[in-house]
């Protein structure tokens, strides 16, 4: 069953030639503090990326964990739906009905 959601999706970038641009004041700010989440909890801790970019380093600040995910977007847990001036990590499918 498909539910017509209506809002801003940030999705991953599959690849460098369709990467997602995100403002890093954005998600420093804004993005997280509506996740109610650190930058560590945003990321895919499984994905091969995170060991291999240093993710996984528990010295990194927020500023640096944030820098990373710019630069690699694939660590971003995802999809990110904001709506209505909130926002939900898509994972499972039905937090999203919260926000809704």
């Amino acid at each position: 069953e498909h539910i017509g959601i209506y809002g801003e999706i940030l999705r991953r970038a599959q690849d460098s030639e369709n990467a997602v641009l995100i403002n890093p004041e954005k998600l420093k700010t804004a993005l997280l503090d509506m996740l109610g989440i650190e930058p560590r909890e945003l990321m895919r801790k499984k994905e091969k990326d995170y060991r291999a970019s240093g993710a996984d380093d528990p010295g990194l600040s927020r500023d640096q964990l944030i820098d990373l995910m710019v630069r690699n977007p694939r660590l971003i847990e995802r999809p990110i739906v904001v709506c209505n001036g909130r926002a939900a990590i898509g994972r499972p499918p039905e937090r999203i009905l919260e926000i809704l």
